[in-house]
């Protein structure tokens, strides 16, 4: 630049001094040829104009500091094309212009700060620090690819009862969990690196899932005892808002190259034991299998039938009479949802529903159940046929949604049934755990006539001072009560207990799965009032029912 400043003055001046030499030959050439004064004096006024234009142009041309300086600064600003965000401003500009070198250089801190910002969110999750599923993946593959084919472990966390936080203290707190699980996984993580070659890797993938990473396993007890850790750590209660929390983790165990030799095929390979570990209650690890990979692969190829089962109207309701042991009375009946496979004929819901809940199909075979009752009801409304009460279960999936307790009056007020004529049927776990709100709204639909009931009494978890807040009519005994009750005199105290609880809190008693007569005359004696099963009649469809139905009532007998 100092080079080039010095041409410019070199150049400003020898143009000066041409600019003069011109000047004095036309004054002088004018001085000799033009003999009148007027003429001479017009032309020395015109020499000397010109010898100043000249030199006003060549004082105005770019040679000063300033000048250069800017020009300095348009070099800088093309470096940032090469990225180039860390130099300062040149030192001619912070000497001829030290306000803009400094704006200059807090504006390439502001995008340096931008920039790495902007990094950390893409690879970091913003709640718990821990490294993103991006993050992750990246950096299991760079441990993955230099282990050279020693053994490694792929672990998958997911809370069991996260949800019912987020429900009862909100997500701000759901968030404070998650920190803190974070943490107790960061503690374990730091415990084992001590003693392993290449530290593992931690993240959080979303939601309430986090995935470990440990690239170098002895064995696979080795990775069980890792996984036994995390569940012990997890399942510690948490202090949270004043309270104790225990939400307790499924996780699922997949080996490398074992079973997969890929991070995605590792990754997958825990997801799906992770999920094997949660069907099987939560709070325990599972480790991936053959088994279960095909397992798995049912379960997709269930999911992709369920979707089309529905838009092919492939689903049916069986109904399974429910008899009075006081006046032996058929009273009701339960709507069971049955699959018309197009090739595995009937299939029952113990078969489907857990995927399709999983899968979030629940919800529209739901609306199609609640559709199917509120016309049959419709129906023998108008024919006088069949009973006046239709049981039908809830699952927990659709209480999750919020529109769902409008959907169901919806269904039933266009069809012109009341709700006096529906007993809706709730999971034992799901009464105990829904919030206060879906409370409020079950609550509303006793109140306009429909009958609570909770199902599969005994299988869940039993809060007994909620069991005597919850809106209910009626608690149906799990089958797994009925089965001894005729040769073990310890099941038999455990249901006559059971009916005393039930009274206690006022509501009626359902029996489930009663298969023979023996069994129906030791409920009756117990003081159970209503039972259902195949003693007397096994689920039916609508035609069948209501053929069944119409001998009974001209019969005027009692199957119990």
């Amino acid at each position: 630049m100092m080079r080039v400043g010095t041409a410019q003055k070199i150049s400003n001046i020898l143009l000066s001094g041409l600019a003069g030499v011109a000047s004095f030959v036309f004054s002088l050439y004018a001085f000799v040829t033009v003999t009148q004064l007027p003429q001479q004096i017009a032309a020395a006024v015109i020499a000397g104009a010109f010898c100043l234009v000249v030199c006003y142009v060549a004082s105005e041309r770019p040679n000063t500091e300033g000048a250069r300086a800017l020009a300095s600064l348009r070099d800088r600003l093309l470096a940032v094309e090469e990225g180039d965000l860390t130099s300062p401003a040149p030192e001619i500009v912070q000497r001829a212009m030290p306000k803009v070198a400094a704006a200059v250089d807090s504006l390439f801190a502001e995008v340096r700060n931008s920039i790495d910002n902007a990094h950390a969110l893409g690879m970091y999750d913003p709640v718990t620090s821990l490294p993103n599923r991006l993050n992750f993946r990246a950096e299991a593959e760079r441990l993955l690819a230099s282990a050279s084919g020693k053994s490694s472990v792929m672990l998958f966390l997911d809370l069991d009862r996260f949800k019912a936080v987020n429900d009862n203290f909100g997500h701000a707190r759901g968030d404070q969990l998650l920190v803190m699980v974070a943490n107790r996984l960061r503690v374990l993580i730091n415990g084992e690196a001590a003693q392993a070659s290449s530290r593992p890797l931690l993240a959080r993938l979303a939601g309430d899932e986090f995935t470990l990473f440990f690239p170098d396993v002895a064995s696979e007890t080795e990775a069980e005892r890792l996984a036994r850790r995390i569940v012990l750590a997890i399942g510690e209660p948490f202090e949270l808002q004043g309270h104790s929390v225990d939400i307790g983790a499924s996780v699922g165990v997949a080996l490398g190259p074992k079973h997969g030799r890929s991070v995605e095929e590792l990754m997958k390979a825990a997801d799906v034991a992770m999920y094997r570990a949660k069907g099987r209650g939560g709070n325990q690890h599972c480790l991936f299998s053959d088994a279960l990979a095909e397992e798995h692969r049912h379960r997709l190829e269930t999911e992709k039938a369920l979707v089309d089962a529905v838009q092919r109207g492939e689903f049916v309701v069986a109904l399974q009479p429910q008899l009075s042991l006081i006046s032996g009375a058929v009273t009701g009946a339960e709507a069971l949802l049955r699959w018309n496979h197009p090739t595995r004929g009937l299939i029952p819901p113990a078969d489907f529903i857990t995927i399709a809940e999983q899968t979030g199909v629940i919800n529209d075979i739901g609306d199609w159940v609640m559709a199917e009752v509120a016309a049959m009801l419709a129906s023998w409304a108008e024919t006088g046929d069949g009973l006046g009460r239709v049981a039908f279960n809830v699952s927990p999936r659709q209480l999750e949604r919020q529109d769902f307790f409008a959907r169901l009056r919806q269904i039933f007020a266009d069809a012109n049934v009341p709700l006096s004529r529906v007993e809706l049927e709730f999971t034992e776990t799901a009464a105990m755990e829904c919030p206060q709100p879906v409370l409020a709204e079950i609550a509303a639909l006793r109140r306009d006539g429909a009958s609570i009931a909770i199902d599969d009494f005994g299988t869940g978890y039993s809060n007994l001072a909620r069991l005597r807040q919850l809106p209910i009519d009626r608690v149906k005994l799990d089958q797994s009560f009925i089965h001894d009750i005729v040769s073990s005199e310890q099941a038999r105290n455990v249901v006559q207990a059971v009916i005393q609880l039930v009274r206690g809190v006022e509501c009626e008693l359902v029996a489930e799965a009663v298969e023979t007569v023996a069994q129906a005359d030791i409920l009756r004696a117990m003081g159970c009032e209503t039972i259902q099963g195949f003693v007397f009649a096994e689920p039916m469809l609508e035609t069948e029912f209501l053929s069944w139905t119409a001998h009974a009532s001209s019969e005027g007998r009692s199957a119990a």
